[in-house]
């Protein structure tokens, strides 16, 4: 079956896969969105993975606090660790310390950070990886970034051949270290891209788990705000063709087309590296959760526990 004819097929057919997609989805919070909610068991499954974003300027105190926090209440912590933010090899030494000893983490996501100039030493997650210390705390899961529409900080200096160099440089780092390793995509809005991109790796080689960023139920106005912000790509169009429909402003834009498209993918292709959905909560994290739980039929007041995504 073509790319396009996964991206036009509609309706039913598609519910089922787009559960099974969801299903062990994973979450993204910060320390101050987190801590507005008094429990977050109300709302998010059992055993989901959540990544703690760590904005510049976030404290290691509040970080380690939100990651203790999630632990306590039954989900698995995986901190931002954002190279840029970090000024000396000591600094990453002491917070993988104190995540590991204070709050039970072995989980992290590694990426460069939004900083354009480094704080210190280290200037790009391949950095941070190189110096053996997550294998040394005894981190079990590393996860990465992936960037199927492009980076804008790497685009400027090479463009997508920089950016599959990192990749397969990540993918020789998969096979040299203990920690399970995957990759995870900003949000996107538009599957094309993410299927064309999982084709070239998989091309290439490269065998690491992909999840896929999307965001959560949210007004279009701040999606487009969140997109324009983080450099989103191609698939800003998607969104930019919806706000010239008046009638679609006021109601909240959800993630469904683009989930639908890439499960569909993802059931008819057995050797994809597409592994799950992660949720940028950019209406909030209530609406997101709200959004997910729908989707796959659980309601995290009642339901059991679930695996989380490889």
């Amino acid at each position: 079956m073509t790319l396009m004819s996964f991206l036009r097929r509609s309706g039913t057919e598609g519910r089922g896969d787009l559960a099974a997609l969801l299903s062990g989805y994973s979450l993204e919070v910060m320390p101050r969105t987190a801590s507005r909610i008094a429990d977050l068991r109300e709302m998010i499954p059992a055993g989901t993975r959540i990544y703690i974003a760590h904005v510049e300027g976030t404290p290691i105190d509040d970080m380690v606090a939100c990651a203790r926090r999630v632990r306590a209440e039954g989900f698995t912590p995986m901190p931002h660790i954002p190279a840029r933010h970090i000024d000396t090899r000591a600094t990453l030494d002491a917070w993988l310390t104190r995540y590991a000893g204070e709050a039970g983490v072995s989980e992290a996501l590694v990426i460069a950070g939004g900083s354009k100039r480094p704080q210190g030493v280290f200037d790009s997650s391949m950095a941070l990886l190189e110096t053996g210390l997550f294998d040394r705390h005894g981190f079990t899961r590393l996860h990465v970034a992936g960037h199927p529409e492009g980076n804008r900080d790497i685009d400027l200096h090479g463009g997508n051949a920089l950016v599959d160099d990192a990749i397969r440089w990540k993918q020789d780092f998969a096979e040299r270290t203990d920690a399970a390793m995957a990759l995870v995509t900003q949000f996107v809005f538009d599957a094309a891209p993410v299927i064309a991109w999982e084709q070239r790796l998989r091309a290439s080689g490269v065998h690491l788990p992909i999840h896929v960023g999307v965001a959560g139920p949210a007004k279009l106005q701040t999606l487009l705000k969140f997109a324009v912000m983080c450099g989103i790509g191609p698939s800003l169009s998607v969104l930019q063709k919806r706000a010239k429909d008046i009638t679609r402003l006021v109601r909240p834009f959800e993630p469904t087309d683009v989930l639908e498209a890439i499960a569909r993918y993802k059931a008819a292709t057995p050797d994809t590296l597409i592994a799950g959905a992660h949720l940028f909560p950019l209406g909030g994290i209530e609406q997101a959760t709200e959004y997910a739980n729908r989707q796959i039929g659980v309601d995290p007041r009642t339901g059991p526990g679930r695996a989380v995504n490889a």
